[in-house]
């Protein structure tokens, strides 16, 4: 059985994406971020990115017709074990692997097209920062948020910590987007330039379900 969720302009992003995971791929397709900025409404995104918000309606109303189809986990059903337990499996498992294989791309495409593509020192840099970051971000989730949350006795402080280090994460991967111009190869780009592009919009996508399962969904019960 289909059901309408008459998603409207006042909505926040972050809702919109837990009650129908597929809004996640429209907001990404507009450069809209419903992780870190989940608590705006849908208007409010739509006018910061220049976007018609009848027609940011209208494709994310179209989705519906296959909402029962190709939704897939229900993650707003889950209860907060399951849910941790989803976060951890998916979304710190691929950090854990992706990172370091990334670290090496990005140490191999430096050396190689450095001294014609100044931009990828910065590019390196940043990822190692954002490396850095998540690694201990992961820690900190697995040894002390997610088991003070298990055991109903929620730290807030803890939790207003990690929602920071979202923010820093987040804005660590807009610089990135926007110093590899949307990761766009360029001519001369070897295939090695091409995977640490994909690899790294790859993190991207990643990172923003993972903050939006975390934001928009587990913390809010809290």
């Amino acid at each position: 059985m289909k059901t309408n969720y008459n998603i409207t302009s006042k909505d926040t992003l972050g809702d919109t994406v837990a009650r129908l995971p597929r809004a996640g791929e429209v907001f990404k397709s507009y450069k809209i971020d419903f992780c870190c900025g989940g608590q705006r409404s849908i208007e409010e995104a739509a006018k910061e990115k220049d976007v018609d918000a009848g027609k940011l309606l209208g494709v994310l109303n179209s989705l519906q017709d296959t909402i029962d189809a190709r939704q897939g986990k229900n993650f707003t059903q889950m209860n907060n074990e399951e849910l941790i337990d989803h976060i951890i499996d998916t979304h710190h498992s691929y950090l854990n692997i992706n990172l370091p294989e990334i670290s090496i791309i990005s140490a191999a495409v430096l050396r190689a097209h450095g001294a014609s593509r100044k931009e990828l020192f910065e590019v390196h840099k940043l990822f190692h920062a954002l490396k850095a970051e998540l690694e201990q971000h992961l820690i900190k989730e697995e040894t002390v948020l997610f088991p003070n949350m298990l055991d109903e006795n929620n730290d807030l402080d803890i939790q207003k910590e990690i929602e920071d280090e979202h923010e820093g994460a987040g804005e660590i991967l807009r610089r990135l987007r926007e110093l590899t111009q949307d990761y766009t190869v360029p001519a001369d780009g070897c295939p090695t330039y091409e995977r640490l592009y994909h690899k790294l919009e790859e993190l991207e996508g990643d990172v923003f379900q993972h903050v939006h399962l975390e934001n928009n969904i587990l913390f809010k019960r809290f």
